[in-house]
């Protein structure tokens, strides 16, 4: 069994808690150390349990705290070259990462940390590189895929794999277009580099989802161009076009920007 919760999903901070009963990891740091230990004690859990950090990508959201928990806990941090290079410039990151905890990782190569057996594969966006993680522990699994501009064939094929699943639906396509962002951001949220919007969100679980899929997440929803019962209602509509019901065929919830989720438990 696995337990998942997430600690913020969306541009104020990333950070999703995966733990088995022995072992404990990090997806994403953009909550800082103090209010990711405050939620841990909330839950009755300790930071000091994880032991291993994954990163998907180098936008701020994801990582400005990454160099602070990985100094804290004395633990390292797994991501691709490009994206460790891409946290040493980035200003946001107060804190960088020690050499020594540094660990490179690449798309389609697993491998084992603990209980865990981590596959990284591409994920499109304007970052210097990203990645989502296909994460298999026990008898079970689960996957994350966010800040992607698109669904591709790759990303679809662990669809078709994911037992439990946290995928992005960033906007509604209306309320991106009539918003109030600047032209060239709403360009750049809707490109193939940019953000998954609700629809093509829904479209990508329904035509990929095996009969092992048991629970969706939502993930990534924007402040400013999504809410989270619009995303709700937009994927489970588009799930019912393809003949498949949300609470009865999967469990669907949206993960929401700045609240911890609670403990999920992944048979």
């Amino acid at each position: 069994m696995l337990k998942f919760i997430s600690f913020g999903s969306g541009s104020s901070g990333n950070c999703y808690y995966l733990a088995t009963s022995t072992d404990a990891l990090i997806i994403d740091a953009g909550v800082g150390v103090r209010m990711l230990k405050k939620h841990m004690r909330e839950y009755g859990l300790n930071l000091h349990s994880v032991h291993y950090i994954l990163i998907t990508h180098d936008h701020a959201d994801h990582i400005k705290s990454v160099g602070s928990i990985s100094h804290e806990l004395g633990v390292p941090v797994y991501c691709t070259e490009k994206v460790h290079d891409g946290i040493e410039r980035n200003y946001c990151v107060a804190r960088k990462i020690a050499n020594d905890k540094k660990h490179v990782i690449q798309p389609q190569l697993s491998v084992q940390l603990g209980d865990f057996l981590i596959t990284p594969f591409s994920v499109p966006h304007d970052s210097s590189d990203n990645v989502g993680f296909f994460i298999e522990a026990g008898n079970t699994n689960f996957c994350i895929m966010t800040d992607a501009g698109e669904v591709t064939e790759e990303m679809k094929d662990y669809i078709k794999r994911a037992r439990y699943l946290v995928i992005e639906a960033n906007h509604d396509v209306e309320m991106l277009s009539h918003g109030p962002y600047p032209q060239y951001l709403k360009d750049r949220i809707a490109s193939d580099i940019g953000h998954l919007c609700n629809s093509d969100c829904g479209r990508a679980i329904a035509e990929n989802m095996s009969e092992d899929l048991r629970h969706v997440w939502l993930c990534h929803l924007s402040e400013e161009n999504n809410h989270p019962e619009l995303a709700r209602k937009t994927v489970e509509s588009v799930l019912r076009q393809y003949g498949i019901i949300a609470g009865k065929d999967l469990q669907l919830d949206i993960l929401r920007r700045k609240l911890p989720t609670g403990v999920f438990e992944l048979e």
